[in-house]
């Protein structure tokens, strides 16, 4: 992960060519020479494309993480802490967000509101909320019955106070973890929209894309479809690695 956030700040300022620049003469040369990893079928170099591709990568997974994360949290909280009729209304928008598989969630809203950047990370956004709301509402169901929160109402402190100053900070672990599993989950997904025409559009790179253009020459130039496709699962990999290991760091008892 250290090696793809590095990958990302330096593709800001230098890539060994123009991630666009297309050279005719030079299409699907193999790895070596000028050339780290190859050309694809337009003469672009694949390691250029690879580098620019972590940016598209991170700005979808972390603003697509962090909008769920912030919109699940806020709906739990409040789900959890104050129930009744507010509770059975936010449980009924998340069963029905949660009656359709994530992608193909994520897949329905960007092919009716349109391809794009923008699109994609709304529509991830919102694939991502049921899970921190689940979270959230069970830890506020449980929590809000402790004597810390009975006395905290005793003293007249607000409903908003209680909820985000004494009850949110015992669920930051556990929200945590989940938010650095969804990004992994994000990652996936974004690479699945732009290999099927839906996500991030030409001549933007992105990992996804690239492997969809390099279907057409697995047998002919097979270093092409190699290259994206070890990026996604190395970064998905690390991304589930390091959940499982900022779990067993928050929360060493499980």
């Amino acid at each position: 992960m250290l090696l793809f956030l590095f990958t990302m700040v330096v593709s800001f300022f230098y890539t060994p060519y123009d991630v666009n620049q297309m050279r005719s003469e030079e299409r699907l040369l193999p790895p070596g020479g000028r050339y780290r990893l190859g050309t694809d079928n337009f003469g672009r170099d694949i390691l250029s494309r690879i580098m620019k591709g972590t940016q598209t990568a991170f700005l979808v997974g972390t603003i697509s993480v962090i909008i769920g994360m912030v919109m699940g949290v806020i709906l739990g909280a409040v789900s959890g802490y104050f129930g009744g009729w507010l509770e059975r209304i936010i449980m009924q928008i998340n069963e029905t967000i949660q009656a359709f598989p994530g992608v193909l969630l994520a897949l329905m809203i960007v092919a009716a509101f349109g391809p794009g950047t923008f699109n994609t990370i709304i529509a991830l956004s919102i694939t991502a909320i049921p899970g921190f709301m689940r979270i959230t509402r069970s830890g506020f169901l449980q929590y809000k019955e402790y004597s810390f929160v009975e006395a905290a109402e005793t003293l007249g402190i607000s409903s908003p106070g209680i909820m985000f100053k004494h009850i949110l900070p015992n669920l930051y672990p556990t929200i945590v973890v989940a938010a650095s599993a969804g990004f992994a989950g994000t990652l996936l997904a974004e690479a699945g929209l732009s290999y099927l025409g839906l996500g991030v559009q030409p001549p933007e790179p992105s990992w996804g894309r690239m492997l969809h253009e390099a279907q057409s020459y697995l047998f002919k130039a097979p270093w092409y479809s190699l290259a994206p496709g070890f990026t996604i699962l190395l970064s998905v990999l690390g991304f589930n690695l390091l959940s499982d290991g900022v779990r067993d760091l928050l929360d060493p008892k499980s």
